[in-house]
C-alpha cells in the first residue's frame, strides 16, 4: 500500500507542482501586472530595458510567457500584447509562438503523466467533446482547437494529455494554429503604444471581433476542418454503398 501511495504521488507531482506555483502566483498578485493597464503605466520602462539588452529582453520574456502558460494562468494571453509592443511583429510573434508551444507542451505532459491512465475513462464534458473530434484526425482537431478559442487555451493543453494526444501532434498542432490568433494580439500590441498616446482605449474583444479579424480565423478554421469533412461524407458514402438493394 504505501508503495502505492508513493508511485501515485510521484505521477502526480508535476500537476502538483504546477498547482502549487498557480497558487502562489496568485496569492503573490503578481497577476495584477498583467494587465493592459500596468503596458500603459510602465511602457516607457519596459522599452528602455528592451533597448538596452534586445537579446536578453528576449530571452527573459520567452522564460516568463513559458512559465505562465506552463503554471495554466488564465491571463497569459495580455503577455503577447507585450511581446507585440516591445519588440514589433517580426521579432515578437515567433518569440511569443515558441513561448506559448513550448509552456503549453509542459503542462501538456505533465496532464499525460499523472492523469491520462486515471481520467480518460472518467472524463466528461468537454474532454469527451475534444475526444470524440480527435479520433476523426487528431492533428486537423489539435490545429483547429488551436486556430479558434473554443475552449480555453490551458483547459485544451490538459485535456489533450488526459486524452492521449501524441506529442508529435500536440506540438505541431500548437505551433502552427495559435500563428495567426498571436499575430492579431501581438498587432494589438504594436499598435497600442499610439493608441495609449492619444489616449485612447485599447480592447481585446473590440479588435478581436473585427470582420477584418474575424473572417480570416474563420476561414483558416473551415479550411483545417476539410479533411474531417471529407473522411465523414467518404465513410457516409461507403456505408450507403454497402446497403443491400431492395
Amino acid at each position: 500500500m504505501a508503495s502505492a501511495g508513493k508511485s501515485t504521488l510521484k505521477r502526480l507531482a508535476p500537476l502538483l507542482v504546477v498547482a502549487v506555483a498557480l497558487a502562489a502566483f496568485f496569492a503573490l498578485g503578481l497577476h495584477r501586472f498583467f494587465t493592459l493597464e500596468t503596458l500603459r503605466e510602465n511602457r516607457m520602462a519596459l522599452q528602455d530595458l528592451v533597448d538596452a539588452s534586445p537579446m536578453r529582453a528576449i530571452a527573459v520574456f520567452i522564460a516568463v510567457y513559458a512559465a505562465a502558460v506552463a503554471i495554466s494562468f488564465p491571463g497569459a494571453s495580455i503577455l503577447t500584447i507585450f511581446g507585440g509592443y516591445l519588440f514589433g511583429l517580426a521579432i515578437g510573434v515567433p518569440a511569443i509562438v515558441f513561448a506559448a508551444t513550448l509552456g503549453a507542451t509542459a503542462i501538456f505532459l505533465a496532464a499525460k503523466t499523472a492523469l491520462a491512465d486515471f481520467l480518460q475513462e472518467r472524463a466528461g464534458g468537454f474532454v469527451k467533446k475534444m475526444e470524440t473530434g480527435f479520433r476523426e484526425n487528431e492533428l486537423n482537431y489539435m490545429f483547429v482547437l488551436r486556430l479558434i478559442p473554443a475552449f480555453p487555451f490551458w483547459a485544451i493543453n490538459i485535456a489533450a494529455g488526459v486524452i492521449g494526444v501524441s506529442i508529435r501532434n500536440f506540438v505541431i498542432g500548437t505551433f502552427f494554429g495559435i500563428i495567426p490568433g498571436t499575430f492579431v494580439y501581438a498587432s494589438i500590441g504594436a499598435a497600442a503604444g499610439a493608441a495609449f498616446d492619444a489616449g485612447e482605449d485599447v480592447t481585446l474583444s473590440g479588435i478581436l471581433l473585427q470582420p477584418q479579424t474575424l473572417l480570416p480565423i474563420i476561414g483558416l478554421a473551415l479550411l483545417a476542418l476539410l479533411p474531417v469533412i471529407l473522411k465523414r461524407v467518404n465513410k457516409q458514402a461507403a456505408n450507403l454503398g454497402k446497403q443491400p438493394n431492395d
